[in-house]
Formats: C-alpha cells, structure tokens, sequence
C-alpha cells in the first residue's frame, strides 16, 4: 500500500436472500456506504467470495489506487 492510496472500511450485515442477485451474477456491482460516508460502487465479483450461507457479514477493507483500480478487497473481521 502506497500513501497515495485511498482505503474505506465497511461493516456489511446483508442476508443470503438479499445476496442471491449478487451471488447469480444478476447484479454487476454493489454500491456499498464506507464507514466514513463516502459510497464506493465494487464489482459483485469481489464480493461473491464472502457470501456463505449466513449472507454477507463482517468487516471488509477496501483498497484502491489513485486511478480508482482495486488492488484489494478484503475480509478483517
């Protein structure tokens, strides 16, 4: 990570049945509020790995260049 990057952190608590257009490939992008109030739209493809049979939960830190590329998009907690 440079410090030119920008990082947003997200606490994200969504349902299996509200992640089912997401986890289809339905849905191209999510737009998700950072903590600090900032909305960043991610690709559902980063998110359909964290979906598990409880839905979308935890805390997820976001990565991405000055150029607006992703470089990670992760699970903390």
């Amino acid at each position: 990570m440079t410090n030119t990057d920008k990082v947003y952190f997200f606490t994200l608590n969504e349902s299996y049945s509200n992640c089912q257009a997401l986890y289809s490939g339905l849905v191209p992008h999510a737009l998700l509020q950072a903590e600090n109030g900032i909305r960043v739209q991610v690709p559902a493809g980063r998110l359909r790995r964290f979906i598990d049979s409880r839905g979308l939960c935890g805390r997820f830190r976001l990565i991405i260049t000055p150029e607006n590329k992703i470089k990670s998009f992760e699970r903390i907690r």
